[in-house]
């Protein structure tokens, strides 16, 4: 490809990661061009999914200052880039991936901060925002101001705020409940750590 070219290919790829909330790279070796457009629609206006070329997207990637997606961009890879709803566009990506095996999620990038293929699926998995704060708040027995401060919160937080709450739902139902009076006290607080961290409050 002239030089020409190729710096007309990274500057669209950085362009594409300078306005997408979120980009998440997939490999989809086996995939057919009907399945890969039906993947592309799924996402949603004013998003897109595009094969890349990976020395080209390192170059892209080092622009916008993701250094550390270098690693994953190996072997056939496309990427969704994600303008719309993150989260409706990661469970779209999820549910595809469960019909269509051949499309492994390799990781990405959400609101700035690289995330791991476990984070893109918790992110799939957060409940709508107002539900999931909505029952912190209860937990956290009307603490508004902690409550308050999730809403600012990025979605990569949110997403790991998710993961670590169905993990301790996981651990606890498979443990021996304690005395009641025990087990509120410590959701309470384990609760409000939870909403603290996701918030970036001390």
């Amino acid at each position: 490809m002239p030089t020409q070219a190729k710096a007309a290919v990274i500057e669209e790829i950085t362009e594409r990661f300078q306005k997408s909330s979120a980009a998440v790279l997939t490999e989809y070796r086996g995939l057919t061009v009907a399945q890969l457009t039906q993947l592309r629609r799924s996402l949603g206006a004013g998003s897109s999914y595009a094969v890349v070329k990976n020395t080209l997207t390192k170059r892209a990637a080092d622009e916008v200052g993701h250094t550390d997606l270098a690693p994953l961009l190996n072997g056939p890879t496309a990427i969704a880039f994600i303008e719309g709803d993150v989260v409706e566009a990661a469970k779209a990506i999820r549910d595809f991936a469960r019909a269509n095996p051949l499309l492994v999620v390799k990781g990405g990038v959400v609101e700035g901060r690289t995330v791991s293929p476990a984070e893109v699926t918790a992110l799939a998995d957060v409940e709508p925002r107002e539900v999931l704060l909505a029952k912190l708040a209860g937990a956290m027995k009307g603490n508004l101001t902690k409550a308050a401060g999730l809403f600012q919160a990025p979605l990569s937080q949110v997403a790991r705020l998710a993961a670590a709450l169905q993990e301790k739902k996981e651990s606890t139902e498979g443990s021996a409940a304690p005395a009641a009076d025990t087990a509120a006290a410590d959701t309470t607080t384990d609760s409000a750590d939870a909403a603290d961290a996701a918030a970036g409050t001390d």
